[in-house]
């Protein structure tokens, strides 16, 4: 029988079918006889939408549209990760394979490698009950990666068949599930999930463990959670894809998914090469072997933009489903929201502020709520951080993207223009930042390093608000009116400033700084300020202190004291103390 749904009119990505009652809501369909992957976004009874996430050049009132009968999903399993997909989990070395450097529309080449064989171990006997979320076999995916294949959602029953330990391909059956109603279920290598539904899990946890990320601005002053979620705000060139970057090198998660939604092609390929190029520290592996990229690129088709964030948060959801702690980076929610907008207007709705639709906060929230640390079906533990970039245009944090994404998220992280162009990274304003997560974090730093992290964290924070109010003064009438014990500020927040906050992302003992290490830079740089402090108020001028080059060696301790030798800081402590003693014995 002939396809009575053919389309009806084209605008961009939107395409409309006329008078059919053929498509439900979201469900996912095939557009034109290219067979172009769409989505279902509005239905009436004359008309019913479709955003469609290939390029529409070329097709014309009458082409067929094929429903698909289930909703935009996305294909789970082993070969996610080293993968590289565009914004519809579709590879992208496969689809070079084939086509060539440039996507040709239309192309039907599977989300992942259906030829490759898998050494499965399964880990269920004849008999076992089976419920949603538990493991049935495993897999190496990668050398550093164990796949955990998981019964999916809403499925349950007793083992009635195993297959022998061996090699499988995705679709082959390796366990047989006799379901309540006595039917059978084959569970294979792999699962679908849609994209815009949350997977299910059993509890979700406070958020009480750090994300470590060895960056010292963030683990001090500004932390986030494994399960938090984090937005990196900043103008053009103020170092938003480095932070992430940075993050994703060296923060403590077991996996990470990198979306570069709607960025610059040079710069998704520094992505891929500096990726592949990277050794991961934790087993000297290349970085690849724990990480997924989504390659969205700006001049790719924008409703596929759109798209691209809800795939890269499900395969977080998937690998979280396992146990592991995942940390996905999306780059950037404000050519995201441009997307949204985009689309929007061709859909001739109601324009909001500055022309973003009115569902953008919702929309930003069912992203951000879909972190977590949470306590996964098949037991234990798993999470997933967001780390979000926002590109306000001009740098102005009052834009709409950035300040609903203010609203659902708990730590903000103010890239700072006069920062970046002063080259101090990560250009993270100190004063503009904000985590929320203190409360719940407290307690692990107390329990894993006593109270001193959090009052040397105090002591650096209730300084910089000090220095803060001070420079308002110093603006106006010069430093040098200043009384010592003010000048005193002023010089320990240059070193805190320069000697900790700022981080050299190219040098081999600075790009990434252990608490540990983290805790005696603190220390030494407020034992100075303590010592300094009582010579200052026995009215020894603090001239005769920085005479001693104290406060310049501590700017350089952090290059100078590898991180393997941090018993070096006993040293530089001695020091202090001698050089003081110095200063008091003459003055006396």
């Amino acid at each position: 029988m002939e396809n009575q749904n053919v389309i009806y009119g084209i605008n961009g990505p939107v395409v409309t079918v006329l008078k059919t009652k053929a498509f439900s809501m979201m469900e996912m369909v095939y557009v034109g006889k290219q067979k172009l992957v769409g989505e279902v976004i509005t239905v009436t009874e004359d008309l019913t939408t479709i955003q469609v996430y290939e390029e529409t050049t070329g097709l014309k009132p009458g082409d067929p549209v094929v429903g698909t009968g289930s909703p935009m999903n996305v294909l789970l399993g082993p070969g996610i990760i080293r993968n590289i997909f565009d914004g519809i989990e579709r590879p992208l070395q496969a689809i070079a394979d084939e086509s060539g450097a440039f996507i040709s529309r239309g192309v039907a080449v599977s989300s992942l490698d259906t030829e490759k064989e898998w050494n499965v171990t399964v880990t269920v006997k004849v008999g076992d009950t089976l419920n949603a979320g538990q493991i049935y076999a495993t897999i190496p995916e990668t050398p550093v990666i164990e796949h955990r294949l998981i019964v999916p959602p809403k499925v349950s029953g007793k083992v009635k068949k195993v297959f022998p330990n061996g090699n499988y391909k995705l679709m082959d059956t390796v366990v047989v599930l006799e379901m309540e109603d006595t039917s059978e279920y084959n569970l294979t290598l792999c699962q679908q999930w849609p994209i815009r539904t949350p997977r299910p899990v059993k509890e979700r946890l406070a958020p009480t463990v750090p994300l470590i990320t060895g960056q010292r601005v963030i683990d001090t002053l500004f932390p986030v959670s494994k399960g938090g979620t984090a937005a990196v705000p900043g103008g053009f060139g103020t170092g938003k894809t480095m932070t992430q970057h940075q993050i994703a090198k060296w923060c403590d998660a077991d996996i990470i998914v990198y979306v570069g939604c709607g960025e610059r092609g040079n710069e998704m390929s520094q992505v891929l090469e500096e990726f592949s190029a990277l050794v991961d520290p934790k087993n000297n592996r290349p970085m690849t072997d724990r990480t997924v990229l989504i390659a969205n690129t700006s001049n790719m088709p924008v409703a596929a933009r759109e798209a691209s964030i809800y795939t890269g948060i499900t395969l977080a959801e998937y690998y979280r489903d396992m146990g592991y702690d995942v940390a996905i980076m999306a780059d950037s929610t404000s050519r995201w929201a441009e997307a949204l907008r985009e689309i929007s207007g061709r859909l001739e709705e109601m324009p909001a502020e500055e022309g973003y639709p009115a569902y953008l906060p919702s929309r930003l929230a069912e992203f951000y709520e879909r972190a977590g640390r949470v306590t996964p079906l098949c037991g234990g533990s798993g999470s997933v951080t967001i780390i979000g970039a926002v590109s306000p245009q001009g740098g102005d944090f009052s834009e709409p993207v950035t300040q609903n994404t203010k609203r659902f998220i708990r730590c903000f992280w103010a890239l700072d223009k006069s920062l970046a162009y002063a080259r101090h990274y990560p250009a993270i304003n100190w004063i503009g930042s904000y985590s929320e997560y203190f409360t719940d974090l407290d307690k692990w730093f107390a329990d894993n390093y006593g109270d001193e992290f959090i009052r040397c964290r105090n002591s650096i924070s209730s300084l910089f608000q000090e220095e803060s109010s001070l420079m308002e003064i110093v603006k106006l009438i010069g430093a040098d009116v200043l009384p010592d014990d003010q000048k005193l500020v002023i010089e320990i927040s240059k070193v805190i400033r320069v000697g900790y906050l700022q981080q050299n992302a190219f040098h081999k003992d600075d790009t990434f700084v252990s608490l540990e290490k983290q805790l005696l830079m603190m220390k030494t740089i407020l034992h100075l300020y303590e010592r300094t402090k009582h010579l200052v108020s026995a009215n020894i001028p603090i001239a005769r202190v920085l005479e001693k080059g104290l406060f310049d060696k501590l700017l350089k301790m952090k290059y100078d004291i590898p991180n393997d030798k941090l018993e070096m800081f006993d040293d530089y402590i001695r020091d202090i103390d001698e050089k003081i003693e110095e200063i008091t014995a003459v003055q006396l």
